[in-house]
């Protein structure tokens, strides 16, 4: 994943999934799993305070990647 290897920054990948979460009709997005991670990369960049450490560190990012990957559970 870009976001995780650095070759993305936090902000580009909010930006390109905002394109999609933000589109009132979805962006036309109809697959549950994408729709899901959609959502967890869009704010990808916020951060506990102005200065503060990212609201979802690498570990997490990195646990939702094995989620999407493993065919994320209904329930998560």
């Amino acid at each position: 994943m870009a976001l995780l290897d650095g070759s993305q920054s936090r902000d580009e990948v909010d930006r390109w999934a905002a394109r999609w979460v933000t589109d009132p009709d979805g962006g036309g997005v109809e697959d549950e799993d994408v729709w899901w991670a959609l959502t967890q990369l869009y704010g990808i960049d916020l951060r506990h305070a102005k200065d503060g450490p990212y609201l979802h560190d690498d570990e997490q990012i990195r646990h939702w990647l094995d989620v999407f990957r493993a065919g994320r559970p209904r329930a998560f």
